[in-house]
């Protein structure tokens, strides 16, 4: 999993983590497409759902089994979904277009696939 960086937090080095803040940020940019009366309703659900992602991540980096770390992956891969489930409502909505949806989905295809990749990866160490 590579060293810790020079503040002593590992998962600030892992890549699934990089990309995920970068899926914030991006989300976040498309989401200000919403209008204004989604401001407490789909919009604070889909940033809630977009910063579990990251805090989920960087909570597995010190959990003491890789038991333990799994369930944090998969708690950011479900967050994820619900990520995507706004997404989807927001383009039923034509919140935003079909072009912006699907550039969000590749990115979070992406993501996915990492974070069970990593997973795996911690599957695999221990059998």
């Amino acid at each position: 999993m590579g060293d810790k960086d020079k503040h002593g937090f590992r998962f600030r080095d892992w890549q699934v983590n990089k990309d995920a803040r970068k899926f914030r940020k991006n989300i976040n940019k498309l989401a200000q497409k919403f209008p204004a009366d989604e401001r407490f309703v789909l919009l604070d659900q889909l940033r809630r759902a977009l910063t579990s992602i990251i805090l989920d991540i960087a909570e597995s980096a010190n959990k003491s089994t890789d038991k333990d770390m799994k369930l944090y992956l998969n708690r950011a891969h479900c967050s994820l979904d619900e990520v995507v489930a706004c997404l989807d409502c927001a383009s039923d909505d034509n919140y935003i277009n079909e072009a912006d949806l699907e550039i969000a989905l590749a990115e979070a295809a992406s993501l996915a696939k990492q974070l069970t990749a990593f997973a795996y990866y911690l599957a695999k160490v221990n059998s």
